[in-house]
């Protein structure tokens, strides 16, 4: 019988060391590790910000953030912390970090230095506005960078405050675009044999999701609006919102101008298709309100699954609005096996994605560990990787080098 050959993920064999803290880096390391590296959380004894954010058990977004990773704990504010993670470093192919711009340099591990030790070295290094310019230094947080990116200028109500995007949208955008940047270094690295910079800026990530806002304002037109609720950006096409329904919302939109006629005849107003006013997306834009009445009144007696169904018949764009509790256990996500469940050591059976990114001939993404539990992999990593002893890895826990700070109290 002819055993099958593995198949081998892009990643397998290389060493990524993740000093990600939060959601943006995190991101970035995960999406490699699924990709076939073997990522190290390289953590400070208090861990990772998120994992600070619950005492009793890891919180979810930790977990969700760091499958397939192993964690280990180094004091960088020791010298023997610094020379062990100087040794990994000679092993790695990738550092991802995403610390204000400047912190790893005062630290004394900056790229400069770290190249020198390992020329094919990728480093990826993600912060909120990039290594220079005149915002370099301001706090960068994902409400922040979206303030400064356009995006919550143009979120809310028209006649209401700019309002923050509920999701964590600069944070994964930055996190993403660095996989990216990694995944080209490392490609031209096969070509040159030398490792490079990676640099993202959050605020970069996030200004280019404005897209049709910045259109309107790069085309001339002296009267963007700042917000337009949940109709167009740049108001140039109706319908193009959302819709009460009976137990909830559904978004409608016709970008297409079958998608008008279709949305005509669902409404019983075929009127509108010979009507000069309506025959036009500049014309129905300028008549939006009365578009927006047509369309609420027809989907307010219906379920939101009604709608989808007569829409979907008709092929006219349009979703549900779904809840949190709806997307994590949402069927179509189901079938596709995004979710999957994970026996954690310390919250037991937890839910969890899977990665986004599929390679249909790059090996299937799975979870084949859950997040660890801080610094639960730091003896075994350190023993295989640097060499170290029992004796030295006992010196190590007791000069707190290597020690979280739970166990430190611990004592």
């Amino acid at each position: 019988m002819t055993i099958p050959t593995p198949i081998r993920r892009p990643l397998d064999g290389m060493l990524v060391l993740d000093l990600g803290q939060i959601y943006n880096g995190p991101y970035c390391g995960l999406q490699l590790a699924f990709m076939g590296a073997r990522v190290l959380k390289i953590e400070p004894p208090e861990g990772d910000v998120v994992r600070r954010r619950k005492r009793e058990v890891e919180p979810w977004p930790l977990v969700m953030l760091n499958s397939n990773k192993e964690s280990v704990v180094l004091d960088f504010k020791q010298p023997r912390g610094r020379e062990l993670f100087l040794a990994l470093v000679e092993k790695a192919d990738v550092l991802i970090e995403n610390f204000a711009a400047g912190v790893m340099e005062r630290l004394g591990l900056g790229y400069e230095v770290l190249s020198k030790l390992n020329p094919r070295l990728v480093y990826g290094g993600s912060s909120g506005f990039g290594l220079d310019g005149p915002y370099r230094d301001l706090a960068a947080m994902d409400v922040t960078i979206q303030a400064m990116s356009g995006i919550t200028n143009a979120t809310g109500d028209a006649d209401g405050p700019p309002t923050k995007a509920g999701a964590a949208v600069c944070d994964f955008l930055a996190g993403i675009h660095l996989c990216a940047g990694i995944l080209g270094a490392l490609v031209q690295r096969e070509r040159t044999g030398k490792g490079q910079r990676v640099e993202v800026a959050m605020h970069e990530a996030g200004a280019i999701s404005i897209a049709s806002a910045l259109g309107a304002v790069m085309d001339g037109d002296k009267n963007v609006p700042d917000r337009t609720g949940n109709r167009h950006p740049a108001l140039a096409m109706a319908p193009y919102n959302t819709y009460r329904c009976r137990d909830g919302y559904v978004a409608i939109f016709t970008s297409a101008e079958r998608h008008w006629v279709s949305m005509c005849e669902m409404l019983g107003r075929q009127d509108l298709l010979t009507n000069p006013e309506f025959m036009t997306t500049p014309g129905r834009a300028k008549n939006m309100a009365t578009i927006d009445d047509m369309v609420g009144a027809w989907t307010l007696p219906k379920s939101k699954d009604e709608v989808l169904a007569a829409l979907t018949e008709a092929r006219v764009p349009c979703a549900p609005v779904k809840t949190a509790r709806e997307v994590a256990y949402d069927p179509h996500l189901e079938a596709r096996g995004f979710w999957v469940d994970v026996d954690h050591p310390r919250r037991g059976k937890t839910r969890v994605p899977i990665s986004p990114i599929r390679l249909h001939t790059g090996g299937k993404s799975e979870i084949k560990r859950p997040a660890p539990t801080l610094g639960q992999h730091t003896d075994a990593v350190l023993g295989e990787l640097l060499g170290l002893g029992a004796g030295e890895l006992e010196k190590l826990r007791t000069d707190e080098v290597t020690v979280p700070v739970t166990e430190r109290k611990k004592k």
